[in-house]
């Protein structure tokens, strides 16, 4: 079976405060324990790399041990990804900025891309489907201020609510883990919820999946000043624009004027 905890570096961690899960040094489930006799060549020698990565070292450390895994069981590799960072996201486990990162080290960067973008808006909903069945008190209990809060601006920008979903996904103001939560429970629509959700993080995906893709492809320092590597850093810069200007230009049009249309009417009911 092949070993993978949350972190190296806290195999006993406490109690996950949302959803009351206790991460211990279990075999993760079927498709991690499911892998090929093959494996014991590389798992007396680099399972201690198998888990979730915590920093740049583990992170890199575990993408040499997958990529030369690839060559022989590109399938298995595949599935193991899938099956963790659906894993990561359906649980509300932050930090799937490495695992996007490794995406573009392991599948390049248009496969990583299309494959983070699917199973982060696959993964949101499994989230937001476990939140609405178990979670809503947990949520509420423990997030009383923060539930309040989004409420409060979901209902300010209920016409406009795709948009305003999409500003929380490219500005994230709240963890987007929070936001898979709490989603059920502000009865945000579960269409509307997984498309913000694949739209939404694109331009984050895409920086996570080109940085890992660029770090994968890199041998020396001369190979950071190449024309190709200066044109995929280029691209990330330009994405990173994107946001800006598209929320610029929604929310002048649509959430300014619903949140001032509010305060109109609350200052209209104070008179009265």
């Amino acid at each position: 079976a092949v070993f993978l905890s949350p972190s190296r570096s806290s195999p006993d961690s406490p109690v996950y405060p949302t959803l009351g899960l206790r991460w211990t040094r279990s075999p993760f489930f079927t498709t991690a324990s499911s892998l090929p006799p093959s494996f014991s060549p590389l798992h007396f020698t680099s399972v201690r790399s198998l888990w979730f990565p915590s920093d740049v070292a583990e992170l890199r450390e575990l993408s040499e041990v997958l990529r030369e895994y690839r060559k022989e069981h590109q399938a298995y590799v595949f599935l193991f990804f899938c099956s963790a960072y659906l894993y990561k996201q359906g649980f509300a486990i932050p930090g799937s900025s490495f695992l996007n990162v490794l995406a573009g080290a392991l599948f390049g960067p248009w496969l990583g891309l299309l494959l983070c973008c699917v199973l982060a808006s696959v993964g949101a909903t499994c989230c937001y489907l476990l939140s609405s069945v178990f979670g809503k008190q947990l949520v509420v209990s423990y997030f009383p201020d923060k539930v309040a809060l989004l409420q409060r601006k979901v209902e300010e920008n209920r016409n406009s609510l795709f948009f305003f979903l999409l500003f929380l996904r490219l500005f994230p103001m709240t963890p987007n883990w929070f936001l898979n939560l709490s989603a059920p429970i502000l009865n945000i629509p579960i269409v509307q919820f997984f498309f913000s959700v694949l739209i939404g993080l694109i331009p984050y995906n895409f920086i996570c999946v080109q940085t890992g893709s660029i770090l994968s492809t890199l041998t020396s320092l001369d190979a950071i000043f190449s024309w190709e590597t200066a044109f995929k850093l280029l691209a990330i810069a330009l994405v990173a624009l994107v946001p800006g200007t598209l929320i610029k230009k929604f929310s002048q049009k649509n959430l300014y004027l619903n949140e001032t249309s509010n305060t109109h009417h609350v200052n209209s009911r104070k008179d009265t």
